[in-house]
C-alpha cells in the first residue's frame, strides 16, 4: 500500500508525472497494471486545479519578490507550450494538445499542458478530455519502455 502512495504522489509532481512514477513502480516490483490505473489517477488530480487557478496565481505572483522567478519561469513555461501547441494546432488544437501531453519529452505533460490550454483560453472540457487521453498516452509509452528495461535487467 505504501509503493502505490508513492507512486501515486510522484506522478502528481510536475515535471515528473508519471513519467518517472512508472518506472519507479516497476524499479519496485509492483504489478505494471496497477501501477499503471494509480498514476493516472495520480497524474490528473491537479488537473482541473491547474486549469482553473494556476494562471490566476502565477500571475498575481509574477512580481513578488520572493516568489516572483519561479512564478515568472512557470508563465513563461506555459506561454511556450502554447506556442508548441499553436503551431501544431494545424490538426487542430485538441490533437496537438493530446500530443504534447502524451509523447514523454522533458517539458510536456499535464501539467504544462493544461497550463498551455488555460493560456491559450481552451475550453475546460475539451481540455481535461485531450489532457486524459494525453496522459493515456504517456502512461501506455512509459508502461512499454519500463516494462522493456526491466526486462532487460
Amino acid at each position: 500500500m505504501l509503493n502505490y502512495l508513492k507512486i501515486f504522489f510522484i506522478s502528481m509532481v510536475p515535471l515528473i508525472e508519471l513519467r518517472g512514477a512508472i518506472p519507479v513502480s516497476q524499479i519496485l516490483g509492483m504489478p505494471i497494471m496497477k501501477s499503471y490505473i494509480v498514476c493516472i489517477i495520480g497524474n490528473m488530480v491537479p488537473v482541473p486545479l491547474i486549469y482553473l487557478f494556476a494562471r490566476k496565481v502565477l500571475e498575481w505572483g509574477k512580481d513578488k519578490p520572493l516568489i516572483g522567478r519561479f512564478f515568472t519561469f512557470c508563465l513563461e513555461k506555459g506561454k511556450k507550450g502554447g506556442e508548441k501547441l499553436t503551431a501544431k494546432a494545424g490538426r487542430g488544437l485538441f490533437l496537438a494538445l493530446l500530443l504534447f501531453v502524451g509523447i514523454p519529452l522533458p517539458g510536456t505533460g499535464a501539467w504544462t499542458g493544461t497550463l498551455a490550454a488555460s493560456i491559450l483560453d481552451m475550453d475546460f472540457v475539451p481540455t481535461i478530455i485531450a489532457v486524459m487521453l494525453g496522459v493515456l498516452l504517456a502512461g501506455v509509452i512509459m508502461m512499454s519502455a519500463s516494462a522493456l528495461g526491466v526486462s532487460l535487467i
